[in-house]
């Protein structure tokens, strides 16, 4: 046991298997534990380097083995997959883990603070309930052109329809049926109260959190892409240039390129979808933002250096391509002001 220099840890929801391996990778260590039995078995063991997939409970049980004195990595389960044997169990994954963590290039996953935990949890909820939201808001309207009655496009639109025709008065709707859309109408409602709830919340950390506030002066990224940002990466320090976080969240172009040839595809679409998602929208916001004209003068209204670039590239490559590509710019800028504790400079961005 005290040759062992690295532990690869698969978690699972009632065992842990541990595998355990000497510097020069001779395996000296093979069990399968209880959940409740893994950190007593653990304090036995010298203080040394662990590897887990970042999967559901790895930042818990991370944390926990850091207050035992135990060096903790977490990593991509689509970067361990490539160190794992033919036939897959939880010992080939614990030994797979064990191999990863102690290659050079391997990149790892930062492991979350309780209050990234926390923001993140209500980033996952609050995106729940707005999946839930387009989805009632879709049956209602095809329950109802069932019967006839097409609403037009728009969440405004659709509680209009429905107010009006839930009144006393209106007789589009049986008794059976204004009862059934006077449940979801008030459903709806519920969850709109549900989403703004969490909305003023997460606006709130960010005006709070002085790192949130220092990204939030980057062009299209906002309380929202801030707080999921910091929940997801905190202070950046996993990643040593803004291209690794743009590569993390899958916002690189795809490469297949051989000897001479070079190509070049579209984005990866790697990583943390919902970011990704969020920088993207923001992207757009920002381009539309930067080609707004004045309508008194007939000129733009956004004139530094980062404007033209942006007005630029979308009369080059189109509206969509350069929204993508702000977001990936901005990925990249998220990690300069992190690391050198400053706020967004748009002369100093080209």
């Amino acid at each position: 046991m005290n040759n062992v220099t690295t532990i690869g840890v698969d978690i699972a929801k009632n065992f842990i298997q541990v595998h355990g391996m000497d510097k020069n990778g001779k395996k000296m260590l093979k069990k399968r534990l209880a959940r409740n039995n893994f950190l007593p078995f653990m304090v036995n063991l010298p203080k040394c380097l662990i590897g887990m997939e970042a999967c559901g409970g790895a930042n818990y049980w991370a944390k926990e083995l850091l207050k035992l004195g135990f060096e903790v990595k977490l990593m991509s389960p689509k970067k361990v997959k490539k160190y794992l044997d033919i036939n897959k169990n939880d010992a080939r994954d614990a030994e797979a883990c064990a191999e990863a963590v102690g290659r050079g290039n391997m990149v790892f996953v930062p492991i979350k603070t309780d209050s990234q935990l926390e923001i993140q949890g209500m980033h996952r909820i609050r995106s729940f309930y707005i999946k839930q939201k387009i989805a009632e808001m879709n049956m209602i309207r095809g329950l109802l052109l069932e019967l006839g009655i097409a609403i037009p496009q728009g969440e405004s639109a659709l509680f209009k329809k429905l107010m009006a025709l839930l009144e006393p008065d209106n007789n589009q709707l049986s008794l059976k049926n204004q009862a059934f859309f006077q449940d979801l109408y008030d459903d709806l409602k519920k969850l709109n109260h549900s989403i703004e709830k969490y909305t003023s919340e997460l606006v709130l950390l960010a005006e709070q959190d002085e790192m949130c506030q220092r990204i939030q002066t980057i062009q299209g990224i906002g309380p929202m892409t801030a707080s999921a940002l910091i929940a997801k990466i905190g202070n950046g320090s996993e990643f040593k240039k803004g291209r690794e976080l743009s590569a993390y969240l899958g916002l690189v172009p795809k490469q297949y390129s051989s000897g001479d040839k070079q190509l070049l595809l579209g984005i990866t679409k790697h990583g943390d979808r919902y970011i990704r998602q969020l920088l993207v929208h923001g992207g757009r916001a920002a381009v539309q933002a930067a080609k707004r004209i004045n309508k008194e003068t007939g000129v733009f209204i956004k004139q530094d250096a980062h404007s033209r670039w942006i007005r630029n590239l979308a009369d080059r490559a189109g509206f969509n391509k350069a929204a993508v590509a702000l977001a990936n710019k901005n990925a990249r800028m998220v990690i300069a002001l992190l690391k050198n504790n400053t706020t967004f400079q748009p002369q100093l961005a080209h």
